[in-house]
């Protein structure tokens, strides 16, 4: 009975963690910013969500709407009294809705820019204007501790919500259930309504004054924002804290979702717009301006990245979509959209349940050392990856491969000049590598043994064996001028012994100095031994 040869097993070594991830690449794709200099502080801004995603800029006495085609202002509604807040585009883009410092809320129509409705009833200012998605409603949210929604035809409050013990200055209702209100206050508590009850049904503590609250699209997991700190509740387990993130260094301001609800946006005050991977809310990256942020909006469509700053600054970011991306997105809508003839022949080549198939296996090809590692053929096994100029950790595989079937001198002997060569001089690339030094040492030492009765025959191989006696002398060199650094730092910490800080660094340069000779003295000793090996054979065979 035969079995299926094993082939070569690569070994991988840690890397190195790289600034450069495919997220990180993704968002620097938001490039070539244009900021625009407002009248004044940029408190808001919202995307509309349809096509073509034009965007609210709420700033001094006005609300801006923006082209994201040409980002030059579109329409400007300057009909206040004094400082609007919070202007918000209906889903429909047809509307816009916003308060002031006066307490005055009123509803513009886009095109015209006529008021169409004015509600009056709030005597402070109001800091949150939303629609609701039944784009009848709208809610507002004011500094006089009330939420409130209104109806649009009437002009009328259908329900004030009390309870708040200070300012209100965030807000939102669910996408998914029209009747659920969320809302954060300076009292530090972020409060779920429901319109059924006329009433709250569930507080959460922040811990700090709350600036801004989101909701994903199911209702099931709050996010709110306050002081430095973030904070994710389970409305489902009776607001139970998920987690807690402090990445930013001062108050963040402002949160909002990509398109597809997996990554989190939080502007703050301390100059960054920092994204998270909802999946276990890592920073995936990071994005630096020239003022502290009050607030951020992402496009629907994920290509436009706008940030409004303290100092009257706004930034736009755009990302350029490929037409593959664009293909891909409309491939996708249409497989999943009814009535087409994707939708029709879905699912026609795949098993049905208790269908037999019949399992196909294919044969693997095998690389050239790995048929010369079947057929016991050591040497040109190790010729033919050095022949292919394989990466070096392959190479380094194999060796260890050989030395395990003992069969590693077997691989180097019965060479001449030629065959030789190319093995001398991937050990002078390598040799000084601390990924490969320990097992190429011990290759170098045994090359010596077998040839250093024949060095002198061959310029070639002695001009090698000479370059990888320097480098050998040059790692052995540095070696000890890093042994001799860290006996010093050593010192050094064990005197600042009087504050913590202190301390915690001694303890961790001593397990470093532990680990260190255990790393370098490996090689250092192993590459001694050689090097006076090659020094006593160069001196008296290489005239």
């Amino acid at each position: 009975m035969s079995t299926d040869f094993k082939s070569l097993t690569v070994k991988k070594y840690p890397r190195l963690p790289g600034r450069k991830t495919p997220e990180s690449r993704y968002w620097r794709k938001f490039k070539s910013p244009i900021v625009v200099k407002e009248f004044a502080a940029v408190s808001s801004v919202h995307f509309s969500e349809t096509t073509p995603y034009d965007f609210a800029v709420t700033a001094s006495t006005r609300v801006q709407i923006y082209s994201s085609k040409t980002h030059q202002v579109k329409k400007t509604i300057s009909r206040f009294k004094d400082v609007a807040y919070s202007g918000t585009i209906r889903a429909d883009g047809k509307l816009v809705v916003a308060g002031d410092a006066t307490g005055l809320i009123q509803i513009f129509d886009v095109s015209s820019r006529a008021i169409l409705r004015t509600f009056r009833e709030h005597k402070h200012p109001v800091h949150v204007t939303k629609f609701s998605s039944d784009k009848t409603q709208i809610l507002s949210a004011s500094d006089d501790k009330t939420v409130r929604i209104w109806d649009m035809p009437s002009e009328t409050p259908l329900t004030i919500f009390t309870g708040h013990e200070d300012y209100i200055r965030s807000g939102m209702v669910s996408h998914d259930n029209p009747h659920l209100i969320l809302s954060g206050s300076y009292d530090q508590t972020v409060k779920l309504w429901d319109m059924r009850t006329q009433g709250c049904v569930m507080t959460m503590n922040h811990g700090s004054p709350v600036e801004a609250v989101e909701m994903f699209p199911d209702g099931g997991v709050v996010v709110s924002a306050g002081g430095p700190s973030i904070k994710v509740f389970d409305i489902l387990a009776g607001g139970r804290p998920m987690h807690a993130l402090s990445n930013h260094q001062k108050t963040v301001t402002s949160l909002c979702f990509d398109n597809s609800h997996s990554r989190l946006l939080t502007g703050s005050l301390d100059q960054h717009v920092k994204i998270y991977n909802v999946q276990d809310y890592s920073v995936v990256h990071s994005v630096k301006y020239p003022a502290p942020v009050l607030s951020v909006a992402l496009s629907p469509d994920d290509t436009h990245l706008v940030a409004g700053m303290a100092g009257g600054l706004l930034s736009i970011r755009q990302r350029v979509v490929k037409t593959a991306e664009v293909q891909t997105r409309r491939a996708q809508e249409e497989q999943i959209r009814a009535g087409s003839y994707k939708y029709f022949v879905r699912g026609q080549k795949k098993a049905n349940e208790g269908d037999f198939t019949v399992e196909t296996q294919r044969k693997r090809r095998l690389r050239e050392y790995d048929r010369y590692l079947k057929a016991f053929q050591y040497g040109n096994a190790l010729d033919a990856c050095l022949r292919t100029n394989q990466p070096a950790v392959t190479t380094v595989s194999l060796i260890q491969e050989l030395v395990h079937r003992d069969g590693l001198r077997q691989a180097l002997s019965g060479r001449d000049d030629i065959s030789l060569e190319p093995l001398a001089q991937f050990l002078v690339r390598n040799i000084n590598n601390p990924r490969y030094t320990s097992i190429l040492v011990d290759v170098t030492t045994i090359m010596i043994d077998m040839y250093t009765a024949v060095l002198g025959q061959s310029p070639l191989i002695d001009e090698l064996f000479m370059r990888l006696r320097a480098k050998v002398k040059m790692e052995i060199e540095f070696q000890k001028q890093l042994l001799s650094v860290l006996g010093s730092m050593e010192m050094l910490f064990a005197k600042s012994t009087t504050t913590s800080v202190g301390v915690a660094i001694h303890n961790e340069m001593a397990s470093v100095s532990m680990s260190s000779p255990a790393t370098a003295p490996t090689g250092a000793t192993g590459a001694s031994t050689m090097a006076s090996s090659l020094s006593s054979s160069s001196s008296s065979r290489i005239q």
